[in-house]
């Protein structure tokens, strides 16, 4: 996207607005969660604003003892749920979650194709590794980030390669010959790699010319290779504005050395808003959502991504990059370490402070924090300096906040001309043609 284009914006399905003392505010209707009319409503409503993509994120593991304060990581399965939603819109495209290190390339291909059919072209696949699971799927340990990265690739070429061994136009459907298919289209792909053997073809054709998109999630040297390579947008973290025009420039630079063009990448990072009718007001709903908010986990995801040992350091005391020691060779997420140790660098920050910052206490988003104007002018003023290509809003603190976003935020980009007022297409990939 060149810089002053439209925006692709995508609507985060995931109930953020619910998290942390959200649920307990009495219009959450926490209740419906496990329900399918919920998330009709959300989809609804976002393609009503013209997003380009509502999304399920997902995990396949579950930290029980966050159930006590919350829903945690609990959420129906994403393909199923999108291929519900896909039969109450006609346009919005519907952006699935798929584990590349636990499932096998055949069972993916299939679902997503499905999907895929099930909605008219409107699927997508967002391309995870994930960082937990693994003894849910037999494995002793989490591959390290380059294992995991090897065998995404792989997967992703064998998903791909399945999508086209049966295509469509060998589907003949002719009753006077009772010729159904071009049997000799249809061929195995007879894949032989270091992770996965398959034979093929699909069972299933693929959905006419429409090309699924292909969304990557993670900014380390092995993900960003990876996005690189294939894919047509990054969902990332990039909690401040330079993050974000590096991570972008980066991207850009690493299609172009796998033969893309760089405009074929987009950027499009979380942004969490926690929106009100006045910024005190919106202050006071974010400090109300994080009220329980588990300070001895906090201080042990610092300790984690740093090494650094605050629990003895008093609350108005500054942390300097001075303070840091040498970082953990191997942090749960080498990307979010980094984040939290740049914002160290860049801001003398008070222990209380730190505590309070989404690179400590949440996934390290884009973080606005006031009016459905603050919002506005934070989206103008990333979207001028080149940062983005859009975002995938991730609402918190209030199902009224989730709401401003939608019929407010959204409207009011695009009458300054920043994002669409119609859709001009039907299909996922088309939206993000436009």
């Amino acid at each position: 996207m060149s810089v002053g284009g439209k925006l692709h914006i995508g609507m985060s399905l995931a109930p953020t607005w619910l998290s942390g003392e959200g649920w307990r505010r009495p219009d959450s209707d926490v209740e419906g969660i496990f329900s399918a009319d919920y998330y009709v409503d959300i989809a609804r409503r976002a393609e009503a604003a013209h997003v380009d993509f509502v999304f399920r994120p997902d995990t396949l593991f579950l930290p029980t003892a966050a159930l006590e304060n919350g829903p945690g990581f609990s959420s129906l399965d994403p393909t199923v749920l999108l291929a519900t939603i896909a039969r109450e819109t006609s346009h919005v495209g519907l952006l699935s979650t798929v584990s590349t290190t636990f499932l096998p390339p055949y069972m993916a291909a299939r679902q997503l194709q499905s999907l895929h059919w099930l909605s008219g072209g409107r699927a997508g696949w967002n391309i995870v590794t994930a960082l937990d699971g693994h003894e849910n799927f037999g494995l002793g340990e989490m591959p390290s980030a380059e294992e995991r990265y090897q065998r995404a690739a792989e997967f992703t070429d064998v998903v791909m390669k399945l999508w086209a061994s049966y295509p469509q136009d060998a589907l003949k459907m002719d009753r006077g010959s009772g010729r159904f298919a071009d049997a000799a289209r249809v061929r195995p792909i007879e894949h032989q790699g270091p992770h996965f053997s398959v034979r093929g073809p699909l069972n299933l054709p693929a959905q006419g010319p429409t090309r699924m998109p292909l969304i990557q999630a993670g900014a380390s040297t092995a993900g960003r290779n990876f996005a690189a390579s294939v894919a047509d947008a990054v969902f990332a973290s990039t909690p401040d504005r330079q993050a974000a025009v590096d991570l972008r420039a980066d991207l850009r630079m690493r299609a172009a050395a796998h033969g893309r063009s760089p405009d074929a990448i987009n950027l499009m990072p979380g942004l969490s808003l926690y929106l009100a009718g006045s910024k005190a007001e919106a202050m006071e709903l974010f400090k109300e959502t994080h009220a329980r908010a588990d300070r001895a986990r906090s201080l042990a995801t610092i300790r984690e991504m740093t090494g650094l040992d605050l629990s003895d350091w008093p609350q108005d005391r500054k942390v300097t990059v001075g303070d840091l020691p040498l970082p953990p060779e191997t942090p749960r997420s080498r990307t979010h370490a980094q984040l939290l140790q740049r914002l160290i660098a860049r801001e003398a920050l008070t222990v209380g402070e730190l505590l309070w910052r989404p690179e400590v206490m949440g996934s390290a988003h884009w973080q606005v924090i006031g009016t459905v104007e603050d919002a506005f002018e934070a989206v103008r003023d990333w979207t001028a300096a080149g940062a983005v290509d859009g975002f995938v809003a991730v609402p918190g603190g209030s199902v009224s906040s989730m709401r401003l976003v939608l019929e407010r935020l959204l409207p009011k980009l695009a009458d300054a001309g920043l994002f669409r007022k119609v859709y001009a297409g039907r299909t996922f990939a088309g939206h993000l043609a436009e």
